[in-house]
């Protein structure tokens, strides 16, 4: 019931800082809050703002810009990945696609507008606290693990490997810098803005990195085991675009134990943490992302 509550405050916060559907340029506002507003776990400004809470943090108004600016930046990259150059769906999250429904043209515009937009809107936690220092720390984790040293590096290579087999190490850099990279902001953020020290916050980016590999790993084999009508999305949609998976190159059985095991590493990183608050809720969430079907 927490975590629903949370969830539903972050549905609030992402309302708040949505730009008013207004002006010649309205067609782009109606598209970013399309997409933005489809629903999904908000997983990385839940795990943010559960990690900033964990460490003590206790001002909404510092981090609720980095929450909505996580999300707009996710949803972001699923607006491009959807689009026919990179995976071509009509479907995400249950309805259609953003390009889909205004057109390929405004489906770029569209996520170009929400990373362009996140930027603006984690700038105004300046607005909100003297605390400058770590407001820049965490714009600098923000900017970099969102760029080509993070999601869009990892991107770039999944491209490349576009019907061809990567080595082992190539997968494991795909999925660290596409998928993990973003919820390894998500921690670091949370705890750079309650006041988490250097070495805690490298000890939050390897919890987020095992729980984004345990994610993606999940996520490839709920492609090949699950139904568009439960995931909302195309299934099979890798094998269609020749990619290769966890799954296809280990096969379902090690994929199914992996994410165990690094579910399982994250957590036992999280259990040496030395917090203020309770770890509770980030210990249920990481274990979800074991049993999640969707």
């Amino acid at each position: 019931m927490i975590m629903q509550d949370t969830t539903a405050y972050i549905e609030d916060v992402l309302k708040k800082y949505l730009p008013k559907k207004e002006g010649y340029q309205k067609i782009i506002f109606e598209a970013m809050e399309y997409a933005l507003m489809a629903g999904g776990k908000r997983l990385r400004p839940l795990f943010m703002y559960e990690v900033y809470v964990m460490f003590g943090g206790t001002d909404k108004k510092v981090i609720e810009p980095f929450m909505a600016a996580m999300e707009m930046i996710h949803t972001y990259s699923l607006i491009h990945d959807d689009l026919p150059a990179m995976d071509d769906d009509e479907y995400r999250r249950g309805r259609k696609t953003t390009h889909i429904v205004y057109g390929e043209a405004m489906g770029i515009l569209a996520g170009d507008a929400l990373l362009n937009y996140a930027y603006e809107t984690a700038l105004s936690a300046f607005d909100n606290t003297c605390d400058t220092k770590n407001v820049i720390k965490a714009l600098s984790v923000l900017a970099k693990k969102a760029g080509v040293f993070g999601m869009v590096g990892g991107q770039v290579v999944d491209v490349e490997m576009n019907a061809q087999v990567p080595e082992p190490v190539v997968l494991d850099f795909i999925y660290r810098l596409k998928t993990a990279a973003l919820l390894e902001a998500s921690f670091m953020i949370g705890g750079i803005l309650a006041g988490a020290t250097e070495e805690e916050t490298e000890a939050l980016e390897m919890i987020a990195r095992n729980v984004g590999i345990a994610f993606q790993i999940q996520d490839d084999i709920l492609d090949v085991t699950s139904s568009t009508e439960v995931l909302g999305k195309p299934v099979n949609s890798d094998e269609k675009n020749d990619k290769t998976t966890y799954v296809s190159f280990f096969g379902i059985d090690k994929a199914k134990t992996d994410v165990k095991k690094y579910s399982e590493k994250a957590e036992d990183i999280l259990s040496g943490l030395n917090v203020k608050g309770d770890r509770t809720t980030i210990k249920k969430l990481i274990e979800s992302l074991i049993y999640r079907e969707k």
